[in-house]
């Protein structure tokens, strides 16, 4: 079974980053929320304060397969101004999974990983996308091994696209029954 690293930076959006882990745990996917912070303690954008399984630093990225991304202000942006990050992105992107959501898919197009694709984002993250490659908004786009969704009301469907891609349409119906969705 795959293993997922979510990433999380000081300002989050707390919906996308807890659902995804919420969803990726029921699923029964090793899913490990990993603080970029010096400590392992983060607060979201809505100013929530969380406590991570670890810090950066502590995870061996070789044991996980996909890496995901929340957005948020200025989660975001703390992503994208650390360079351990934007390595591992550009790793996971050549050679495993990346998804993101809302605002952080403008990091995978900033790095230059989008070209040839498609993909979505909060509306105005677009500028950093090549041309052609939007998908539009209100939605969540599967391109290989890129998942992207468009903001906080798509955390839901976002979370079942990476689940359905590392467990399967079994997996994705258990939880969608458990949650009554």
């Amino acid at each position: 079974m795959s293993a997922v690293a979510v990433l999380a930076a000081d300002g989050f959006e707390t919906i996308e980053c807890l659902t995804t882990i919420d969803v990726l745990r029921r699923g029964g996917v090793r899913a490990t929320l990993v603080s970029i912070m010096p400590t392992r303690d983060v607060v979201t954008a809505q100013q929530v304060s969380i406590t991570c399984d670890c810090t950066f630093d502590e995870v061996d990225f070789s044991e996980y397969d996909y890496l995901v991304l929340p957005g948020g202000m200025p989660g975001t942006k703390n992503l994208r101004a650390d360079e351990r990050v934007c390595e591992l992105v550009s790793e996971f992107a050549a050679t495993k999974h990346v998804a993101a959501i809302c605002a952080a898919p403008s990091i995978l197009g900033e790095l230059g990983l989008l070209v040839g694709r498609r993909a979505t984002c909060f509306p105005g993250f677009e500028g950093s996308f090549p041309e052609g490659t939007f998908a539009g908004e209100k939605t969540v786009v599967v391109d290989g091994n890129i998942i992207t969704a468009s903001a906080m009301g798509q955390a839901l469907p976002f979370a079942l696209a990476v689940l359905g891609d590392i467990a399967g349409d079994v997996a994705v119906e258990k939880v969608r029954e458990g949650i009554q969705l």
